[in-house]
């Protein structure tokens, strides 16, 4: 067994945050009338994608009817859909869509990780949960020894990046680099870019559009290429 495998399972069997533990328990029980059929994951989650990805990618939290009802991030849900279509487009997905764990997705030079583990109530963690999940962020992007190219997807996993760049010996320059859509930071041996969450609140009201988003990985496409 490898240790991004070993930590995987170390992930799905963490209970450290009783708050998160019984709100998945109450989503899987509550569940969403279309989901009524389904058994859900209800457990924290761990990242995926390509062991030798350049390009990773960070998000808030599941989805509580997305990652949290189908146990892989960004999977079964509407940001799932609108990621997948720009990382496909990009040339990062092998499909424009992901819709349950064994749907035959793959990632090609990328990775998926989260700033926290398990879905928050109303998408809100508390600082002492994110505190208490960055170790397993740390230790995550410690295996991932290629990646270049850091995008991250919304604000708070913006600052759950720069949280734990320094464990992961990257400097973070002063003044602390500030959270903008399309910004760029350079962070030594890795570049940081930064992109508003393809949360629903955002595609659908138009703060976040596909063309934004895909101007993103068009950029990382060229670092990368660079």
């Amino acid at each position: 067994m490898n240790e991004l495998l070993r930590l995987h399972q170390e992930i799905v069997g963490c209970r450290a945050c009783p708050r998160l533990v019984a709100h998945m328990q109450a989503v899987a029980v509550r569940k969403k009338r279309e989901f009524a059929s389904w058994q859900y994951w209800a457990r924290p989650l761990p990242g995926f994608g390509d062991p030798r990805a350049r390009l990773l990618l960070i998000g808030l939290a599941p989805a509580a009817h997305g990652g949290t009802r189908t146990g892989r991030m960004f999977t079964g849900d509407s940001s799932g859909a609108f990621l997948m279509r720009a990382l496909h487009k990009a040339g990062f997905a092998s499909q424009p869509s992901s819709l349950t764990r064994d749907d035959g997705l793959t990632l090609r030079d990328a990775y998926i990780v989260l700033g926290a583990r398990c879905a928050p109530p109303e998408n809100k963690p508390l600082p002492e949960e994110m505190s208490r999940c960055r170790s397993f962020l740390v230790r995550e992007v410690a295996l991932l020894p290629r990646v270049r190219v850091v995008v991250a997807l919304g604000k708070i996993a913006f600052d759950a990046f720069l949280a734990a760049a320094p464990e992961l010996g990257i400097d973070v320059p002063r003044p602390r680099p500030a959270f903008a859509h399309g910004a760029r930071c350079e962070l030594g041996r890795v570049t940081l870019l930064a992109s508003y969450h393809p949360s629903r609140q955002n595609t659908n009201t138009g703060k976040l559009t596909p063309v934004m988003f895909d101007r993103v990985f068009a950029q990382a496409r060229k670092l990368l290429s660079s």
